[in-house]
């Protein structure tokens, strides 16, 4: 996981991509594939999508409906 340090700036980091996955989910629940086919000009490939799901999840910003298997986002 990259997170921004003295070596890894910010733009480089997870951090800066946080906003591209939470302005997709704002407008509509989507499945995690169809999340990762609108993000993944942004990350460098799925373990990175992961990464930043993973720390979104554990922030609260967004949520899994079990049901559906749909992401949402929380706010």
């Amino acid at each position: 996981m990259k997170f921004p340090s003295k070596v890894t700036p910010y733009q480089a980091s997870i951090l800066a991509k946080f906003p591209a996955v939470l302005s997709c989910l704002e407008n509509e629940d989507l499945r995690p594939d169809d999340l990762y086919k609108k993000v993944k000009s942004k990350v460098t490939d799925v373990g990175e999508f992961l990464e930043i799901l993973d720390c979104l999840y554990a922030l609260g910003k967004i949520e899994l409906f079990e049901e559906g298997g749909m992401l949402h986002y929380v706010g």
